[in-house]
């Protein structure tokens, strides 16, 4: 009887395989092309019919196959703009300065006023580590080119201590060739596509570590499942020997025990507990749809078809929800165009796509007490979370400073579900010019001493200070980035000619006002005072309301951009980028508005395996019952135990917004857009006609 079972198995997937090779041919749908198909080890085409895409990117583009792949030159927009015309950063203000003049919140957050959520910005952190990652390091491990930021003890609106007097910065790695007699450029380490690289990589090796079943380099000896012991994402040491693990990037709590990092496709996911939450998010929804494939496919088979599946759901997501959130609209979609480069520019990921301002410096998370022993809420406060208990509920405020940062052990105590549930609760900042100082002022690593949880500046505890608006500014320079006004003209928009004209501001003067130091204003902590602030429906409102969307200050920011830089020419592009007001009905000013258009109009147009140009969607829909059209909130009813109803319609609205009703009515939109049926491409009309004919063995 086995012998019969297995040969009955053996017929079944034959005859399978062979009724789906001729509807291929009848169909006319394309198989596997085989001359990219050595460059990223696929075990074949899926089921023999579909083309699984390269984790490498390559071969994307038949004609151009190596448009988007990993390891290419961040292609320009506008010419290198650097001192000596090849690679000598140009000068201008101290990044530091600027930040503490500009950039510096001084403890105010204003959020935004259309109650888009904190899922804004950890998606927008999530799909940036899909398509964009510079490289930092030589293979040997050697650093970049040292360029410190000199920090001014000194400076009156210097209000962090920093003994070590400089802010750590080390330059791009410039692509071979470049930076000596033809202008530096720098290198995109992974693919320029919306493809899930995040989740599996752009590497055949750590993929292979990554999944189930032997670790030899051989796919036909992988499990079709990711591995996630304990339902979370596996710790270096998970299969015995850490040093043959992948490697991730550690920091903080990390530092002295790097073997504790959990993996996952990009190396960076555990900067904070909202990405690597994110990332094991859409790990256990690809063991999800494994799950839910039949036992007659093959291992390989199951795996594929799970990672176009989540891919989809990502470019779904990133299409139809993240972006329509943010009021980023796209000319219509009309099909793949062979003619588009997708890949990521160095303008966008450089500039462009820098949204630490959205950044909300912590998470309120709601919960049942019982879901938490005390011994687990104890534990969560020994982490830096505040801890509120109230009869049957339990409150969980996480800051995004130090103590959360490269601490994998936070995630798996508040649980995955409660954590996802609590970003899209609240509303995130607002996206303009200040970052909120959590971000601006902290420590970029502490030591293993238990004492520096008490006082984190003691000296032993800290290696370095980060402010993530410095380094923004700085690497802007380190790039060749066009000033503000070249960036500008680079995207077909009008140069400003004032300050006033950056910031839409009547004046860019400094007013007369018995608090400033006259002639000196500039200096004077007092000039980013706000004497006012208002709530998104105009009402005054405080501090401590924690409600308010706009905000007046002492000084206006054209004044402040004026002394700074005393010429237009001269700002810095992100800087002047970041001061814009934002356009009515959208998250962005102009500039930013258009660098983000034209690339994600790209990454769309130019990727072949677009959900609306993929006939393998449609097919899968069909015989096994599996859309891709899912929103990011059902992605997380299906994946944790947190109820569907839980959460907002789209959880890219902030939850208590949606009760106040504002982004109700944007809400509605996307909802409706989300529930479309794909664009009927060819691609989508062979992959359904060739559905409707098939059917699963023995069904």
């Amino acid at each position: 009887m086995p012998g019969f079972a297995r040969s009955v198995r053996h017929r079944t997937r034959r005859t399978g395989a062979l009724a789906l090779a001729a509807l291929a041919v009848a169909s006319g749908l394309s198989v596997t092309d085989t001359a990219y198909a050595h460059r990223a080890k696929p075990s074949g085409a899926i089921l023999g019919i579909w083309e699984a895409q390269s984790l490498s990117g390559a071969g994307n583009n038949k004609a151009h196959p190596e448009w988007g792949q990993a390891g290419r030159i961040y292609p320009r927009v506008a010419p290198a703009n650097y001192a000596d015309g090849v690679g000598r950063p140009v000068s201008g203000p101290n990044p530091r300065y600027v930040s503490n003049r500009i950039v510096n919140d001084t403890g105010t957050v204003l959020y935004t006023p259309r109650g888009v959520s904190q899922w804004a910005f950890v998606w927008g952190q999530f799909v940036d580590h899909t398509f964009a990652l510079r490289l930092g390091r030589r293979q040997s491990g050697e650093p970049g080119e040292t360029a410190n930021i000199p920090v001014d003890a000194g400076d009156p609106l210097e209000s962090f201590p920093n003994r070590l007097g400089m802010l750590f910065f080390e330059r791009s790695i410039p692509a071979p060739g470049t930076g000596e007699t033809v202008p530096r450029e720098s290198i995109n380490q992974i693919s320029s596509y919306v493809n899930a690289a995040a989740v599996y990589s752009n590497s055949e090796a750590r993929l292979d570590w990554m999944r189930e079943g032997t670790v030899d380099g051989n796919p036909a000896n992988n499990q079709a499942r990711l591995l996630m012991p304990g339902n979370y994402l596996p710790r270096r040491d998970s299969r015995g020997n850490p040093e043959t693990s992948p490697s991730m990037v550690v920091g903080g709590h990390l530092v002295n025990t790097p073997f504790k990092a959990a993996v996952a496709g990009d190396q960076r996911a555990n900067e904070n507990p909202a990405l690597l939450a994110t990332q094991t998010l859409f790990a256990r929804e690809h063991n999800r749809i494994v799950a839910a494939l039949p036992g007659w496919l093959s291992q390989e088979d199951k795996f594929q078809i799970a990672r176009a599946v989540v891919i989809a759901e990502q470019q779904y997501i990133t299409y139809n929800e993240y972006l329509p959130a943010l009021g980023v609209n796209l000319p219509q979609y009309t099909g793949y165009k062979p003619n588009v480069n997708t890949e990521v520019t160095n303008e966008f990921a450089t500039v462009g796509f820098r949204g630490h301002s959205q950044i909300r410096g912590k998470f309120v998370i709601e919960s049942a007490a019982s879901r938490y022993t005390p011994a687990t809420l104890d534990a969560l406060r020994s982490m830096g979370v505040t801890v509120t208990v109230e009869g049957d509920d339990v409150e969980l405020v996480v800051p995004l400073g130090e103590d959360a940062f490269f601490r994998p052990d936070l995630l798996e105590a508040i649980q995955l579900g409660p954590l996802l549930e609590g970003i899209g609760r609240r509303a995130q900042a607002r996206n303009d010019e200040q970052i909120d100082n959590l971000l601006r002022s902290f420590p970029f690593e502490l030591s293993g001493d238990p004492a520096c949880r008490d006082d984190p500046e003691l000296p032993q505890c800290v290696t370095g200070f980060n402010d993530l608006a410095a380094v923004d500014i700085e690497r802007g320079r380190d790039h060749g980035m066009p000033t503000y006004n070249q960036l500008r003209a680079a995207y077909g928009l009008p140069a400003k000619t004032s300050f006033k004209a950056i910031t839409g501001e009547p004046s860019e003067a400094f007013p007369a006002d018995p608090e400033l130091t006259p002639g000196d204003e500039i200096n004077d902590p007092d000039s980013l005072d706000f004497t006012a602030l208002y709530d998104a429906a105009g009402n005054p409102t405080t501090l401590e309301a924690d409600d308010a969307t706009r905000g007046v200050r002492r000084t206006p920011l054209a004044a402040r951009l004026k002394a700074i830089y005393q010429d237009v020419g001269k700002v810095d592009a992100f800087i002047g980028m970041s001061a814009e007001p934002n356009l009515p009905g959208r998250d962005f000013g102009e500039t930013q508005l258009a660098i983000w258009r034209k690339q994600f109009a790209a990454l769309r147009d130019g990727d072949r395996f677009f959900y609306a140009n993929d006939p393998m969607l449609p097919w899968i829909k069909v015989l096994f019952g599996i859309d891709y059209r899912r929103s990011l909130g059902d992605i997380i009813a299906l994946n944790t135990d947190i109820p569907r109803n839980a959460m907002a319609g789209n959880v890219f609205f902030a939850q208590e917004a949606a009760v106040r009703g504002k982004p109700a009515e944007v809400d509605a939109r996307t909802k409706a857009r989300t529930q479309q049926a794909p664009p009927s491409g060819a691609g989508a009309r062979k992959g359904a006609e060739a559905a409707a004919r098939f059917r699963a063995p023995g069904s």
